[in-house]
């Protein structure tokens, strides 16, 4: 039995290479029941290894005809081995190393001929934490796809019965209806009327704006921002998380009148600023985020990809980092009110049209001569709320690592786990070996740009100045040749 795939979802298959992987992950940490045995994580592994039958997608490899996907076929029985494995490294504590060894996980890609997602286990020598990095193809699901399995797999209670790992729990799927040849084509002929009117008054628009007829609306696509972050994806990736309050996070933005998202493209932009500034970068313009946007309906259970990824300018000119704030706002809100007065459909295919171009750079290696979509992808996930667990372990954190888009940049996902927004940080590492700094910028433009609501002399260029805990000038040559911040991953 083959189970059929979107063209959306068939894209991360055709577009993925060893240089740029198509799959996403998640770092976890968790923290054994009191009294476990040494041997604990050990047994852990061996009982999820016992699971050698799953349901979809996680049964399927992917079925081709002469190289293109047609959909996933079902396999009649895992092989646990290469799909849940064990590793020990000295100490979780040593998050830098932590770090490394999961880039090391994450530049390599899945095996093609067995379903794509794995389970790795790691443990410390002295610990009572321990680490699982799981990664899943793109081509099984999107983001809110993915964490609406997760949370299916992790309780909200402790339990040593009945425990089911996430890709053995059985998702059932709604009936349908046979559905109406008649009533289906002429829907889906006036679906498609409305999405071409849709992209020609895109197209309309980004005209005006090229010409400078009506500047206000949507970033005109590759005119992002060349940096050392950005062009020719290769293999090889450098990984840091990080934490924040979420709590804050709110109150900041009704403080603000602004979004959340908005709080932290904001501190985001500053801290990926700051990070470039320590290599000799300076602007002329604004950095640009690409950013996801759900199309499912509200309360829509659909797996797959259902999302579009327009850029959006961020801020420049400003020190100030509240008129930043308020710049990043008025950007993002042009997009998001593009967005609204068109069909789900309409960004579905504007987005494949300008990621195509994109990856079509990529496949010539040219992305190094072109300018990109945008410099930094950031998503935000919502997760649950309340605490949760593995069989009888809590679950401590959850930070996700995404995928690279083709023209390269930083990818920055969050997802917000018991009150606590869990961040995963991810590039390729031909001209960074470390993000840490990144991470601790990031911390210290929030706290920078909680604080300058009320102290207007707040300056963003003041950001860094006491990282590895002395202050060093802001053109201190020496930032980024020291040893990364150790502490950057504690809790704001």
């Amino acid at each position: 039995m083959s189970k059929k795939i979107t063209f959306l979802d068939k894209t991360f298959w055709l577009t993925e290479s060893e240089d740029n992987p198509k799959h996403v992950a998640s770092l976890q940490l968790l923290e054994m029941p009191e009294g476990a045995p040494a041997e604990y994580v050990d047994n852990l592994c061996e009982e999820m290894r016992k699971f050698d039958q799953a349901s979809s997608p996680f049964n399927g490899k992917v079925k081709t005809f002469l190289g293109y996907p047609t959909g996933l076929e079902e396999v009649d029985k895992l092989d646990m081995n290469y799909h849940v494995q064990m590793h020990e490294i000295d100490s979780l504590e040593d998050r830098t190393n932590l770090h490394k060894l999961i880039a090391g996980f994450h530049e390599t890609w899945l095996d093609r001929d067995k379903p794509l997602w794995q389970y790795h286990f790691i443990k410390d020598k002295s610990g009572k934490q321990f680490a699982i990095y799981a990664k899943v193809h793109h081509m099984y699901g999107d983001g809110a796809t993915l964490i609406r399995w997760f949370q299916a797999g992790y309780l909200p209670v402790k339990t040593t019965d009945e425990f089911v790992p996430v890709w053995a729990v059985e998702r059932k799927s709604r009936p349908r209806r046979s559905p109406n040849l008649f009533k289906s084509l002429m829907v889906g002929l006036f679906e498609f009327v409305m999405v071409v009117f849709d992209l020609l008054y895109i197209f309309l628009r980004l005209l005006l704006k090229l010409t400078r007829i009506n500047p206000t609306y949507m970033p005109i696509p590759f005119s992002g921002t060349k940096t050392l972050l950005t062009g020719q994806v290769k293999k090889g990736r450098v990984v840091s998380t990080v934490d924040l309050d979420f709590g804050r996070v709110k109150a900041l933005s009704k403080r603000a009148r602004a979004s959340a998202n908005e709080i932290l493209l904001c501190c985001f932009d500053i801290g990926v600023h700051r990070f470039l500034k320590d290599h000799g970068h300076t602007f002329k313009k604004a950095l640009y985020t690409n950013m996801p946007i759900n199309l499912r309906k509200p309360g829509e259970q659909t797996g797959g990809n259902k999302i579009a990824i327009v850029p959006v300018r961020l801020a420049h000119g400003k020190n100030d980092p509240y008129l930043r704030l308020r710049q990043i706002i008025e950007n993002h809100r042009i997009v998001k009110g593009a967005a609204k007065r068109s069909r789900p459909a309409t960004f579905s295919y504007y987005t494949l049209l300008i990621q195509s171009y994109a990856i079509l750079f990529e496949m010539l290696r040219l992305s190094d001569f072109v300018r990109p979509i945008a410099n930094i992808l950031i998503s935000n996930v919502p997760g649950p709320s309340e605490q949760r667990y593995l069989k009888d372990s809590k679950l401590l954190a959850c930070y996700p690592i995404s995928t690279m888009t083709p023209g390269g940049g930083v990818n920055i996902t969050l997802i917000t786990y018991n009150g606590v927004a869990n961040v995963g940080i991810v590039c390729c590492n031909k001209n960074v070996k470390s993000l840490e700094t990144l991470s601790t910028y990031f911390v210290e433009a929030f706290d920078m740009l909680e604080n300058c609501i009320d102290d207007p002399s707040l300056n963003i260029d003041d950001i860094g100045e006491t990282v590895r805990g002395r202050n060093l000038s802001i053109i201190d040559e020496e930032v980024h040749h020291e040893e990364p911040v150790s502490e950057h991953n504690s809790k704001v």
